[in-house]
């Protein structure tokens, strides 16, 4: 697995912002969305925190208030601005977040040639930084998408644009088979993993099929039409309760006129397309369209044994285009999957407060695998484990079926 190089990496996260305003940069849509400059400036006190106060003699903070502003969980840092007020942050604005990220850029420069020259603290350190930075960037990306969509006007995300080619469904409904029995999980080899990844252990699996395809927006429409928001025998209970609480009857960012269903993109609204797989459901629908269709979800462990082991060269985040494309195993959308989130045996979480990163959110999560259009090229592998509560919908999450053999 290639190095990240820093400068490469923080440039991008400037990229993905660079089409917004700053008024854009600051709207906060709903709890679960972060503001673009929130995500600029957390990513950059990550390395402030991490790195330069702690392994920079003589380093001077940009602002000692952002310390508190920017700290999103890590309650061994210290205090922390609350999580659903960071809409109301109009100061600073979105070109301090800039002149704040080139002071600690600056700042990195000699922790970087240290990590260079074998201080392999640092150097995990660093990758570590980046490696957050790169999860922020596809953060950038849900959250500005749910930002434009509540405005009335539904503006376009830069120049993105719809992607215009067929999407090649050859392979709808054929099934993969596989023999189960012991199979060895999680990642072991060289290169960076998040801690959540490891260790490496064996896992006992039955017999199972799982689908060569997503599913597609198409079989998500026959879902719909067979009464699949309305009938609570494919519902878990708390799913049924949130469809009826929330007034589910589509998918995020799907309505109807004339007619015709239509759904919001980073490139404008556009007619919802039946051969591309449908994105923006939840694990409450997933599992629920699963059991209409008479399969389940895949095991995370059933995914990675089938998935190919590396992502695609081409897979990953374009800011021209940035939406499902393809049936592929990564670079479309992330897939659900059966398997709560928790941790492997043997995991232990890091010293200090940089073990906060995923140990303490190993509850009332469910694991998706995979990526998405959204997610950093470079960024993907088959141990990955992305998680989000069961009701989350704002990612670009969708889902291929499972069954037993």
């Amino acid at each position: 697995m290639p190095e990240l190089d820093y400068a490469t990496v923080r440039k991008l996260t400037e990229q993905v912002a660079e089409p917004l305003s700053a008024e854009d940069q600051t709207v906060q849509s709903m709890p679960d969305v972060s503001p673009t400059k929130w995500h600029r400036a957390h990513t950059t006190w990550f390395f402030e925190t991490f790195l330069l106060e702690t392994s920079l003699r003589g380093y001077r903070h940009f602002d000692e208030h952002y310390r508190y502003l920017f700290n999103s969980y890590y309650e061994g840092v210290g205090p922390r601005h609350a999580r659903n007020e960071r809409g109301l942050l109009t100061r600073p604005g979105a070109k301090e977040i800039g002149d704040y990220r080139h002071h600690v850029d600056d700042n990195m420069q000699m922790l970087i040639e240290r990590a260079k020259a074998g201080d392999q603290q640092i150097a995990s350190l660093v990758a570590l930084g980046l490696n957050h930075e790169q999860q922020h960037q596809e953060l950038i990306v849900m959250d500005i998408k749910h930002v434009l969509s509540v405005n009335p006007t539904q503006p376009h995300y830069g120049k993105a644009r719809w992607w215009d080619q067929p999407v090649d469904r050859s392979k709808t409904g054929q099934w993969s088979e596989h023999d189960g029995g012991v199979v060895e999980v999680g990642f072991g080899s060289d290169g960076f993993s998040f801690d959540n990844e490891a260790p490496r252990h064996d896992a006992l699996l039955r017999p199972f099929a799982i689908s060569e395809t997503l599913v597609s927006c198409g079989e998500w429409l026959a879902f719909m039409d067979d009464g699949g928001y309305e009938r609570p025998e494919f519902w878990m209970s708390d799913g049924w309760n949130t469809v009826k609480a929330q007034g589910w009857d589509s998918p995020l960012y799907w309505w109807q006129e004339n007619g015709e269903w239509l759904t919001f993109t980073l490139g404008g609204p556009l007619a919802v397309r039946a051969d591309e797989p449908v994105v923006h459901v939840s694990w409450y629908e997933a599992d629920a369209f699963a059991r209409w269709s008479g399969a389940r979800l895949p095991t995370e462990f059933e995914w990675e044994v089938a998935a190919p082991k590396k992502a695609p060269a081409r897979s990953g985040l374009d800011l021209k285009c940035l939406h499902p494309t393809s049936d592929e195993w990564y670079g479309s959308v992330w897939q659900w999957t059966a398997s709560s989130y928790s941790p492997y045996p043997g995991f232990a979480p890091a010293a200090g407060a940089v073990g906060e990163y995923n140990g303490k959110f190993m509850v009332n999560q469910e694991v998706l695998r995979g990526s998405s259009c959204a997610t950093p090229r470079g960024h993907a592998r088959a141990t990955y484990r992305n998680f989000f509560g069961p009701h989350c919908r704002w990612a670009f999450s969708g889902l291929r079926l499972a069954k037993d053999l």
